[in-house]
């Protein structure tokens, strides 16, 4: 039984290792801050990213009008379908001054579901993020860090971006530093 577990965390770490980020993506050597940053929700409500901390969040800024953004948002709300939930949230905040009401429409017309509505009608995001052009995409870790980024549309639903998400979600969950021992290995498992 023993051969078995460590067999299987060898698998699991393997492919941990072995996940890479997509073309495109830059990951940092470092985690570093993000700026506080303030929005609102699809009721004006106000938010920040410390909402969702203890999550590992792919922030997406965005906008209506912006055609690369138009393709990419059903890509996100599919990741959304596939790995939102208590360890994973993607936060598509859009930048249209025509705050919730615009963003509404957005997804009725292009079928999203499963993406909530984040509104910074003000752009300040982006010059916070110093972002260079929409969309550009942070991924966050639990702790409120980026871990990267990402400038210009992605195909987020991609089997290799799955993977490479899976792989941060599941990489970030473990607590820092390696096993000390073998048996504290298998009591991961």
């Amino acid at each position: 039984m023993k051969r078995i577990l460590v067999a299987a965390l060898v698998i699991v770490l393997a492919s941990l290792a072995a996940a890479e980020p997509p073309k495109s993506f830059v990951l940092r050597d470092a985690p570093e801050p993000v700026p506080v940053l303030q929005f609102a929700d699809d009721a004006g409500r106000p938010q920040t990213l410390d909402m969702f901390r203890g999550k590992v969040v792919l922030l997406n800024l965005w906008a209506t009008w912006c055609v690369p953004c138009r393709k990419e948002m059903p890509t996100l709300d599919r990741l959304q379908a596939m790995l939102g939930g208590a360890d994973f949230e993607v936060v598509a905040l859009s930048i249209d001054r025509g705050g919730p009401e615009a963003v509404r429409k957005f997804y009725a017309e292009t079928g999203v579901q499963h993406l909530a509505i984040h509104v910074d009608a003000t752009s300040k995001a982006g010059f916070a993020l110093a972002t260079i052009g929409l969309p550009t995409t942070l991924l966050i870790n639990r702790q409120g860090q980026e871990l990267g980024r990402l400038v210009g549309p992605a195909e987020w639903d991609a089997p290799d971006m799955i993977s490479f998400l899976r792989s941060i979600i599941e990489k970030d969950r473990m607590p820092p530093g390696p096993p000390q021992t073998r048996q504290d290995q298998e009591n991961r498992l």
